[in-house]
C-alpha cells in the first residue's frame, strides 16, 4: 500500500518530548514511540487541531520505518479516521492528518504524569 508521506520529520518540541519518553520508558527507538503516540491520538474522539507543525528537528524516518510490519494497518487506521472525521483521503490530507495525530499523540504521552515506565504504556492501551 502506498504511504501518504514518504519521510516523516518531527518538530524540535516533539523530539524533546520523545527524548523524555525514551528516558522514562527505556524504549530507545523513535519509531516505536511514534507508533504509540499515533495510536494514542487516534484513540481520542476529537480531531486534532489544525495547527502548523514545524519540521525543525534532526529526527527523520521513512513511513516504512515508522510503521514497520504494521505500516499498512496504520495507514488503514489513518484513512478510516479521516473518513470518520469527514476529511478527504487524498494524499495531502492524509499526510497533514498524520502529522497532526503524530504530534498530538507525542504531546499526550509526554504530558501524562502516569507514564513512568513501559508498563504504563501497556496499561494505558489496555484501559482504552
Amino acid at each position: 500500500m502506498e504511504s501518504p508521506i514518504e519521510r516523516i520529520k518531527l518538530s524540535q518540541t516533539a523530539k524533546d518530548q520523545l527524548t523524555k519518553l525514551r528516558r522514562s520508558t527505556k524504549i530507545d527507538q523513535w519509531n516505536i514511540l511514534c507508533r504509540w503516540a499515533f495510536c494514542r491520538s487516534l484513540a481520542e474522539p476529537a480531531a486534532p487541531s489544525p495547527v502548523p507543525i514545524p519540521q525543525d528537528s534532526n529526527v527523520e524516518m521513512t513511513w516504512r520505518v515508522f510503521g514497520g510490519e504494521m505500516s499498512d494497518i496504520l495507514l488503514l487506521a489513518l484513512k478510516q479516521r479521516c473518513h470518520n472525521d469527514g476529511y478527504s483521503t487524498d494524499k495531502e490530507t492524509l499526510a497533514t492528518q498524520f502529522r497532526l495525530h503524530l504530534h498530538r499523540g507525542i504531546g499526550y504521552l509526554a504530558g501524562d504524569p502516569n507514564i513512568k515506565k513501559i508498563e504504563d504504556l501497556i496499561e494505558l492501551a489496555i484501559k482504552n
